[in-house]
């Protein structure tokens, strides 16, 4: 296992926690991690794009000119394609843009990611961003700064951590979520990935479960 220096609020070292080889050392298999962000990305489209066609197009309902006679091509309509402010021939239409992404791929390729980024020292850990009961940005980001210099910042919370979240939200460096929210794409657009100490435990326990339910499964089909 991966050995991770838990810090204080004033930048000293409380401990250390262990960061599990199932977690944050496996191989990172790029194909499937390019695979899940697509899948991500396009899962975040609204969809809600139209344009109309000629049938749609107030207006039009005059023929523009006589049928013969005037030496130019005959036309039906000013609302046809081929004029300004007429309709549009093939034009986006509303549409879901989401792709069916397998449970275990995710969580693979958030393996892979959070590999890639602990391989090369780039997950921090530590105790509270703010040491009193009340928020504080000024005090959230003396925090920060001891723990890295990075443009862009993810920052783990446990889903009751209020203090952490109203000092951190306005940084615009600092990118939030919550432990169970974590996903492939937000850890790979960060330079470095901070967890507080109860988002990690709160991180851990899930996919233990989650492998251990695994298991039990894969026994089960073997008997």
């Amino acid at each position: 296992m991966t050995s991770v220096d838990v810090r204080t609020v004033e930048g000293g070292k409380s401990g250390s926690v262990e960061l599990p080889d199932s977690i944050f050392d496996v191989q990172a298999n790029l194909s499937l991690m390019h695979q899940v962000v697509v899948a991500q990305l396009a899962a975040a489209r609204q969809g809600t794009h139209k344009a109309k066609t000629r049938g749609e197009v107030a207006g039009g309902g005059k023929k523009p000119y006589k049928q013969k006679g005037t030496g130019r091509a005959r036309q039906g309509s000013i609302r046809a394609p081929q004029f300004a402010g007429g309709g549009v021939v093939h034009g986006p239409v509303p549409r879901d843009y989401s792709q069916r992404t397998p449970k275990k791929m995710k969580a693979a390729a958030l393996r892979g990611a959070l590999s890639d980024r602990a391989r090369a020292g780039q997950v921090h850990v530590v105790e509270s961003f703010v040491g009193g009961e009340k928020p504080s940005t000024k005090a959230a980001l003396a925090t920060l700064i001891k723990l890295t210099e990075a443009k862009r910042a993810l920052v783990v919370l446990s889903r009751t951590d209020e203090i952490n979240w109203l000092s951190l939200r306005n940084e615009p460096r600092v990118h939030l979520i919550e432990s169970g929210q974590l996903n492939t794409y937000d850890v790979l657009v960060a330079d470095d990935v901070i967890f507080t100490r109860d988002a990690l435990d709160e991180f851990l326990r899930v996919p233990a479960a989650a492998q251990a339910a695994d298991e039990s499964g894969s026994e089960g089909d073997e008997k």
